[in-house]
């Protein structure tokens, strides 16, 4: 790979069922085992009650969720530019920018969460602003910024203090000042005596110093009974003058949090784009997934984007797989289903087997690199086999699946008949369960040339729970068409014991093709299919065929 992988994502298909589920969890576990990269499990959907419940029985939790493996934020560079403090001074903000070659600053708090931005351009103004004289009082600025920028040093007051009133003026002489200097004022002035005396007299809160001016002790004295600080600057009166309203915190000229574009790690690089198409910035903050800044991003970040790498297990169609699979580079694929539609940019590892289960083919890659299978992920792994195998019963079973589960049970100490009944009997339960739950509880869309449909298909124990989910999931085939912008529906309700699938449909001419597919006389929109159970290998060719050979006729 010319990329260097970050981590991979093991997934299996929309609509996860307990083989896609367990198959990822147990084959990320196998492959961190064997190198070094991170592999992480993923599910695509919403997990089923049997799934739940063979999660919780050997102790995981379900898969993180992802929606699309289109390439994000966090797969492009991100500038880990500091954030500043917001009562840094804009002089300061100025030099630091200039230093590190950027036109944007983020101004965060001491949780890094973002407060606001500042851009060369609002120093810009603020420092054409020169009508603004009372700019420090009202920006509250602190006396350590005004001596920072000003390069002075302050002879009487306290640094941490902040100038609340006045405004900046410039003293000449005391004829010149009279009337002019008022309460709480901030005056420069620079080495006569009585021109700083007259100051300190008229009542300024601050009296700037220029040209390191000596400044006497009788007229420090008179400061702090005045309460007025003192500071010294190297700065003539006029460079003072320009400099003093750059000593403002970036807070105030900041462009506030709730206006600024920002971007999360997990926002996709398209949304991203077509925001900052839409911007006149340049650069945009960052955050990460607790919600803290993280850095920034430009539209020149963009042009070099990491791909995400990905296993997929138990399915290899395009309708079936997570969104944005075009742009990710897709490492390896197992799986046991016929050969679909997914392409690959580069060669892949691709193991495909004709067994009942996904995990079935795990096992033996478990075998064949010597890797011991723990007991919890044995468990995971015999409750695929049996989900998929419908407890051997299926006809897609081999002698391979049977041999893998009766291992793996051993391995997780459990009683294959008893549990299996237990996770059936789970996934059966409609308690609390919407018609759109159950039917997306196992659901794959299928497609070839111009033919496409949907299967699903639940699996009972009891004659009871079954009807129950028919007489639920019935009326919503329609909707459910709708919604996966299908033209026709298929739902299997399988009776474990009998072997016996009752078919419900929806879409233009389904009871001919389901009559016409399976030789049955459907009643009442149901056709009863005595031994078949197997939705990959007894259901979706024969389908397929006869929908590819009604395409034909017409």
């Amino acid at each position: 790979m010319s990329e260097a992988i970050r981590k991979v994502n093991v997934i299996g298909h929309l609509h996860p069922d307990t083989d896609s589920i367990c198959s990822a969890i147990a084959y990320a576990y196998l492959k961190n085992q064997l190198g070094d990269v991170e592999y992480e499990p993923r599910r695509a959907g919403a997990i089923n009650r049997e799934t739940a419940f063979a999660l919780k029985q050997f102790g995981f939790d379900e898969p993180e969720l992802i929606t699309s493996v289109a390439p994000q934020i966090k797969d492009i560079e991100i500038l880990p530019i500091k954030g500043i403090d917001a009562e840094k001074s804009l002089f300061s903000a100025w030099n630091l920018m200039r230093d590190m070659k950027t036109a944007t600053l983020c101004v965060t708090d001491d949780n890094n969460d973002l407060l606001g931005l500042i851009a060369v351009k609002d120093i810009a103004n603020a420092n054409m602003d020169i009508f603004d004289n009372a700019v420090l009082a009202e920006s509250k600025t602190v006396y350590s910024n005004v001596v920072e920028t000003l390069q002075g040093e302050m002879v009487a007051g306290d640094p941490n203090g902040f100038i609340t009133e006045g405004k900046v003026r410039v003293g000449t002489t005391p004829e010149m000042m009279e009337g002019n200097v008022e309460k709480g004022d901030i005056v420069l002035v620079t080495n006569r005596y009585e021109t700083q005396r007259f100051a300190v007299e008229a009542g300024a809160s601050t009296l700037i110093i220029c040209n390191d001016a000596g400044v006497s002790s009788i007229v420090i004295e008179a400061a702090k009974r005045h309460g007025c600080t003192v500071i010294t600057t190297p700065y003539d009166t006029y460079a003072a003058a320009r400099l003093i309203c750059m000593s403002i915190p970036v807070r105030a000229k900041m462009l506030p949090e709730e206006s600024i574009l920002r971007f999360s790690v997990n926002t996709s690089i398209d949304d991203a784009q077509k925001v900052m198409a839409s911007s006149q910035h340049r650069f945009f903050p960052v955050l990460d997934e607790g919600g803290h800044y993280c850095g920034v991003v430009s539209s020149s970040s963009m042009i070099n984007v990491n791909k995400k790498h990905v296993v997929l297990v138990d399915h290899n169609e395009r309708s079936q797989a997570v969104s944005g699979l075009e742009r990710a580079e897709i490492m390896e694929i197992i799986d046991h289903h016929r050969i679909g539609s997914i392409e690959t940019a580069a060669p892949a590892l691709f193991r495909n087997m004709p067994v009942g289960c996904t995990s079935t083919i795990i096992f033996d890659i478990f075998q064949e690199n010597g890797v011991e299978i723990p007991a919890n992920i044995a468990g995971i792994m015999l409750s695929a086999i049996l989900s998929d195998t419908l407890a051997f019963r299926s006809p897609t079973c081999t002698p391979k699946d049977e041999h893998a589960g009766r291992e793996l049970a051993k391995i997780c100490g459990v009683d294959i008949d008893e549990y299996a009944d237990a996770m059936f009997d789970a996934g059966a339960d409609l308690t609390g369960r919407t018609a759109e739950d159950v039917f997306n509880s196992d659901f794959k869309v299928f497609s070839r040339g111009h033919v496409r449909f949907g299967v699903g298909q639940g699996s009972f124990m009891t004659e009871n729970s079954r009807k129950a989910a028919e007489a639920l999931v019935g009326p919503y085939l329609k909707d459910a068409a709708a919604a996966n912008e299908i033209p026709m529906v298929f739902y299997m309700f399988t009776d474990v014991k009998s072997q016996t699938t009752e078919m419900l449909y929806w879409g233009a001419d389904t009871e001919q093709i389901v009559a016409r597919t399976f030789d049955v006389t459907p009643k009442d929109g149901i056709a009863v299919l005595p031994g078949v159970v197997s939705r990959k290998k007894q259901v979706i060719p024969p389908l397929m065929a006869t929908l590819q050979e009604m395409e034909t006729e017409d």
